[in-house]
C-alpha cells in the first residue's frame, strides 16, 4: 500500500485538479450545491452496488467518483467564505474524537453495543432533542426504518430476544390478515407497514442488513428473468406465449446457474 506521504500527494493533486476545472471547465464552474446533489445520490448508489457485487475495482472507482464530490461541494463552500476542504476534515475529526471517549479519553466499554449506547447519548448531550433528528427525511423508506431502530436501541429502546421480535412480527402478520378479510385498503396498507417494519427490526436482530437483503434478491431475481426471457426467445416465443408451467421449468433451472 501507499505510504501516508504518497497518499497526501495524491489528495493534493486531486485538490489541484479541483481548483483547476472550477476555473476553466464552463461544466465545472456552472455547478452549485443543488445541481450536484441528485448526482451525489446516484454516485452513493453506484458505490452500493459495486459493493454489493464484490468488484473491489469498481468500488474504487466509485469511491474515487464520490470524493471529488466531497472536494467540489468544499470548493464551493470555500468561494462563498463559509468552509473549506481542511475545515471539513477538522469539524469530522473533532466529532470523532469528542465521540469516541474510549479512544480519545478514560471511559471504559465492554463491546460494540456500549459505543453505540455511548455514541447516541454524547449526541444528545450536544444539544440534539431526539436521538430521531440524525435520521434524514429523504431516506428510502426501508432505509429509514433500519436507521430509525438501530438509534432507538442505541439508547435502550429495543426487545431483548431475537424470539421477541419474531412473535410481534407474527402478531402484526395476523393483524393484516384481519384487516384485509375487512377490506378496508387504508388500513391494509398501515398494517403492511407495520410488517415491513417488524420484519425489518427482525433482520436487526439476525444481524442482517436489510437493503442489502432485499437488493441481493432483486439481482437475483433479474438475472433468473433474464434467463427465462433468453429461453423465450431460443424458443421463438414472447413470454406471453409461453405457459406457466414451461415458464417454471426454466426459471427452476436458472436457480442452478
Amino acid at each position: 500500500m501507499n505510504s501516508r506521504k504518497v497518499q497526501l500527494q495524491a489528495l493534493d493533486r486531486l485538490l489541484t485538479i479541483m481548483d483547476e476545472l472550477r476555473a476553466q471547465c464552463p461544466w465545472d464552474r456552472k455547478q452549485t450545491m443543488q445541481s450536484l446533489r441528485h448526482l451525489t445520490i446516484e454516485e452513493t448508489y453506484e458505490l452500493g452496488d459495486a459493493i454489493l457485487e464484490g468488484d473491489l475495482q469498481e468500488v474504487k472507482k466509485e469511491l474515487g467518483d464520490l470524493l471529488l464530490h466531497i472536494f467540489f461541494y468544499a470548493k464551493i463552500g470555500s468561494e462563498t467564505g463559509d468552509f473549506d476542504i481542511a475545515d471539513v476534515c477538522s469539524a469530522i475529526s473533532e466529532k470523532l474524537i469528542h465521540r469516541h471517549p474510549h479512544i480519545y479519553g478514560d471511559v471504559e466499554v465492554a463491546d460494540e453495543e456500549e459505543v453505540k449506547k455511548n455514541w447516541e447519548n454524547i449526541k444528545l448531550s450536544e444539544g440534539k432533542k431526539s436521538v430521531l433528528e440524525g435520521v434524514p427525511a429523504s431516506l428510502p423508506a426501508l432505509v429509514k426504518a433500519n436507521r430509525i431502530q438501530d438509534k432507538v436501541a442505541g439508547v435502550g429502546f429495543d426487545w431483548e430476544e431475537p424470539h421477541q421480535v419474531f412473535e410481534k412480527l407474527q402478531e402484526e402478520l395476523a393483524e393484516l390478515q384481519d384487516e384485509i378479510g375487512k377490506g378496508e385498503e387504508t388500513r391494509i396498507e398501515e398494517e403492511f407497514g407495520d410488517v415491513l417494519f417488524s420484519m425489518v427490526n427482525y433482520a436487526r436482530f439476525l444481524k442482517v442488513n436489510p437493503e442489502n437483503a432485499l437488493e441481493r434478491t432483486n439481482k437475483k431475481f433479474i438475472k433468473r428473468f433474464a434467463y427465462l426471457e433468453e429461453k423465450a426467445r431460443e424458443a421463438g416465443k414472447s413470454l406471453k406465449e409461453m405457459t406457466l408451467a414451461e415458464m417454471d421449468v426454466h426459471w427452476n433451472n436458472a436457480k442452478t446457474l
